[in-house]
């Protein structure tokens, strides 16, 4: 028998598609923007590059055209899946409140125009969040289904410094209270792997923030991608991949430290194939994802186990 509430099939943690379900009545997919932003780690107000694992803020996976030739096109490739399916747009590629209230007005509202666009998804940094802009956000909020996702990466601001995020914990911090103080959707993102923390380093992370109770959490492994600054490091042998199995036993822990109604919008990532160095078990992500399946079955692991 299952231990999990949270849960329709086998699953030990609350997935995406359980919440969609639950909220949606069905399936809904996210068509995947470039709203033209770039950020304060591109542009020389806090650095040049980007972070030291970024290859173009996820570019790779949206259309290189105008937003409403990007929607049609996005919703084209979902039709072809499912062809009543409703969409999120998420606004995925570098920082998408980095521009004033003005510019990202013209971006949300026309995808939001879009009759089957449900709700929208805005990937940022908590230090791109004016008051201004959650001012804005807290609108946005009162009229659709919205959610904001925060780079945190890591608690270990030496982690973080090490590959350049250009904020501290505690930025990140004030910027989350004050989403949550709107009662705004809040989804918190986790690199494994970063260089040189160990498992401690990774769980530690995911027990901080499951305190804080987040709406959403993603959790993603390093991707060594060519043209990035780790890239050369891994040629050094400065980084050391995670292999498939110490990666799988992390995310089964971590997934403890999460009380159980926070949603886990994803349990591995993608790095652009073309580019993708290491590691290279990564591509399969069936068999990752039947991994932790496996693992939280066999030790009778499931998620907000040792929460509390």
């Amino acid at each position: 028998m299952n231990p999990f509430s949270y849960s329709n099939d086998n699953k030990r943690y609350h997935t995406l598609y359980y919440h969609n379900l639950k909220i949606f009545g069905g399936r809904v997919y996210k068509a995947v923007l470039n709203g033209g932003f770039t950020c304060p780690n591109i542009d020389g107000t806090k650095g040049f590059g980007g972070c030291a694992f970024c290859d173009g803020g996820s570019g790779a996976f949206t259309h290189p055209a105008p937003l409403e030739e990007q929607l049609r096109l996005e919703m084209e490739r979902i039709r072809r899946r499912s062809p009543d399916a409703k969409a999120i747009a998420y606004f995925q590629v570098h920082t998408n409140t980095y521009a004033p209230v003005s510019r990202l007005k013209e971006c949300y509202e026309a995808a939001l125009s879009h009759p089957d666009i449900i709700g929208i998804s805005i990937g940022t940094r908590p230090d791109c969040l004016p008051d201004e802009v959650l001012e804005y956000l807290s609108d946005l909020n009162r009229r659709t289904h919205l959610t904001v996702e925060l780079g945190v990466q890591t608690v270990h601001d030496r982690t973080a410094e090490d590959f350049g995020r250009g904020y501290d914990f505690a930025e990140f911090l004030r910027s989350y209270q004050k989403l949550q103080a709107l009662g705004i959707r809040t989804c918190l993102h986790i690199i494994n792997g970063l260089p040189h923390e160990s498992m401690e380093d990774m769980l530690q992370t995911a027990e901080i923030l499951g305190k804080l109770r987040p709406q959403a959490v993603k959790i993603q492994l390093l991707h060594i991608l060519e043209g990035t600054r780790f890239a050369q490091r891994y040629r050094d042998g400065e980084i050391i991949p995670m292999t498939q199995d110490a990666y799988i036993e992390t995310v089964v822990r971590q997934l403890e430290f999460f009380p159980p109604e926070t949603v886990i919008e994803r349990v591995t990532g993608d790095g652009e194939k073309a580019k993708l160095l290491a590691p290279l078990w990564s591509m399969d992500k069936i068999s990752t994802l039947g991994g932790i399946d496996k693992m939280q079955k066999e030790m009778d692991s499931y998620q907000g186990k040792l929460f509390g």
